[in-house]
């Protein structure tokens, strides 16, 4: 194979278009083309999320997660700034409702210390005067937390990319890779792209791509629909921050939370429910494929023994409105049945170990010629310049 690009990228949400435009801003000159399955860039996770900047509060210490978090909230509202894009830092609260989740929010409160993140501490008292349609026993602020519309970054990063000489080819999928010595082709049945380096950052069929080029992986993406609603237009100055609840440290996933949006408006959500299909966004949406992937997955059978009585939880708030009311009605009691209005949902890629361990944070592996981002969950748009950085570097090792 002779090589016809120095680096190929497979795939066009926020990450894959962050990754092309370090490379060629370390590289200038070098050959690089960035191909996408869909019609569009940024139409999977990077399209479908709440759109926010996130500080870095969660993550355990020392991860992956806490420090290219931090550093991309940073690089997020500098690139904003630099290219027009509106964004708001608006801050958030972690409300907590109960003693339980009291205690797990002063644990939290010491992670984020450790993790360098500023926060303030506020009593119930504290938390009413700065959010007057909220309550609870106490709650952390995170002034640092913002909004933006992460569809946008992607647009202005494509355009760079295509500016210092990049090709981004859409509407082709990547259906085999081979690798040699010398070179690594991507093919598939709009054609095929053979470059000195290979970079896949594959979302929703990141494991599948790993397989292609001969890469074990011990894990299945299994995706779970996070399903939203939006208030209606009379109700977006119900809160002025982000409100979330107090996440179960056990779970990646963050709980049902009020979001602000750049454009406006007001969303809720979202949950996490199992998805029968890795791209399908309406509700109902089953590939027969995936769903026999996924249910025939051992790691599968026991995340849901170990997290029966959540997923049985989540599973009853999507077929119920009102049990989804609820869990927002906890920190915000005066949401009603009709605030709720129809959103599309989003689908979180999730990578499951065989022995039932949800990956938390990022997973980068590599061979010689390829790097593959196997998991990239939230906060995977605000951390996309930083993990781009880390890929980039690899490269040079």
């Amino acid at each position: 194979m002779t090589p016809s690009y120095d680096f190929c990228v497979i795939g066009g949400g926020i990450v894959g278009v962050a990754t092309a435009h370090e490379i060629l801003r370390r590289h200038p000159g070098a050959s690089l083309v960035l191909v996408e399955k869909a019609a569009a860039l940024a139409t999977h996770q990077t399209g479908h999320n709440s759109g926010v900047i996130h500080s870095g509060i969660y993550y355990e210490p020392g991860s992956l997660k806490a420090e290219l978090c931090r550093r991309g909230a940073r690089w997020t509202r500098e690139f904003a700034a630099a290219h027009g894009i509106p964004f708001e830092i608006c801050g958030k609260l972690l409300v907590a409702t109960d003693s339980g989740e009291h205690r797990r929010m002063l644990a939290l409160h010491e992670r984020s210390v450790t993790n360098g993140v500023e926060v303030e501490l506020l009593d119930a008292a504290q938390l009413r005067r700065r959010e007057p349609r909220v309550t609870g026993v106490g709650a952390l602020f995170v002034p640092g937390t913002g909004i933006v519309d992460f569809t946008r970054i992607v647009t202005a990063l494509a355009d760079s990319v295509r500016r210092a000489g990049g090709a981004i080819v859409l509407g082709a999928e990547i259906t085999a890779i081979t690798e040699t010595a010398d070179a690594v082709t991507a093919a598939g049945p709009s054609g095929s792209w053979t470059a000195r380096t290979l970079i896949v950052c594959a979302g929703l069929q990141a494991d599948r791509m790993a397989r292609l080029a001969g890469v074990p992986v011990d894990f299945r993406i299994v995706p779970f629909r996070g399903e939203y609603y939006q208030l209606p237009p009379e109700r977006k100055d119900l809160v002025r921050t982000l409100i979330y609840p107090v996440p179960d440290p056990s779970l990646p996933f963050l709980g049902v939370h009020l979001s602000p949006t750049i454009d406006g408006g007001l969303t809720v959500g979202p949950n996490a429910v199992l998805g029968l299909a890795r791209e399908g966004y309406p509700k109902g949406s089953v590939n027969w494929r995936d769903t026999r992937e996924i249910l025939g997955y051992r790691g599968l059978h026991r995340v849901a023994r170990r997290h029966m009585r959540t997923g049985a939880r989540e599973l009853r708030n999507s077929l119920f409105k009102r049990g989804y009311l609820a869990e927002c009605q906890r920190y915000c009691p005066e949401l009603t049945l009709a605030d709720l209005q129809p959103r599309e949902a989003g689908i979180r890629a999730q990578a499951v170990l065989r022995d039932g361990t949800l990956v938390h944070d990022f997973m980068i592996e590599r061979t010689a010629r390829t790097v593959h981002v196997l998991n990239a969950p939230s906060p995977a748009a605000t951390s996309a310049m930083p993990i781009a950085e880390h890929i980039v570097e690899q490269l040079r090792s």
